[in-house]
């Protein structure tokens, strides 16, 4: 889909500052940097409060400000603008949730700070549960499922980091979902 003609007229003014520009990029955009952020977690089975969702709403938001809304003049309308922010959003969102997952980690488990970090205390057991799991499958596709859902990585830096067509991906995830849910081991989501 292109760029439509609405969010093309929204994009320039943005970009060129006028009045009122940014509260109607934030209110046309809100509800699906909300809905990006809430997927992105519950994809890696991370329960966020209310706080933790304003918080990376806002690190979305600001990103996007960033370097004199460097990322909206990066946009070179080859999709629709939704589409691109979906992207960055995902992004933003899932470095935040791997950085905080990796600073938790740095925290003894039976610490005071380890349970009040706002995630669950299973939280950890899940993490050695979806690697139990991956063992269960051939090498290529637990890289994959790996890189996938617990690094955090799109379609594109797999078959960087792995050599696989990037069209390719998509299918060897769903290989692994379906072996794990024959075996009866798939995690449920949260």
């Amino acid at each position: 889909m292109a760029l439509s003609e609405t969010d093309r007229v929204l994009l320039d003014k943005c970009l060129a500052r006028k009045p009122r520009a940014w509260e109607d990029f934030v209110d046309r955009f809100l509800g699906l940097i909300i809905h990006v952020t809430n997927h992105s977690a519950q994809a890696r089975s991370i329960r966020l409060t209310a706080e933790d969702r304003e918080d990376l709403c806002a690190d979305v938001f600001l990103a996007i400000i960033k370097d004199d809304f460097a990322v909206l003049r990066h946009f070179r309308a080859q999709s629709s603008l939704a589409t691109y922010l979906t992207v960055v959003a995902r992004r933003v969102v899932v470095r935040e949730l791997l950085s905080r997952k990796s600073a938790s980690r740095l925290t003894a488990a039976g610490s005071p700070e380890a349970i009040d970090n706002g995630e669950p205390e299973r939280r950890f057991q899940d993490r050695e549960e979806i690697a139990r799991l991956l063992e269960e499958l051939e090498a290529p596709d637990a890289e994959v499922v790996r890189l996938y859902h617990l690094e955090g990585m799109t379609y594109r830096e797999i078959s960087d980091r792995t050599g696989m067509p990037e069209n390719s991906v998509g299918p060897v995830l769903s290989r692994a979902r379906q072996r794990l849910r024959q075996a009866g081991a798939e995690p449920s989501p949260s």
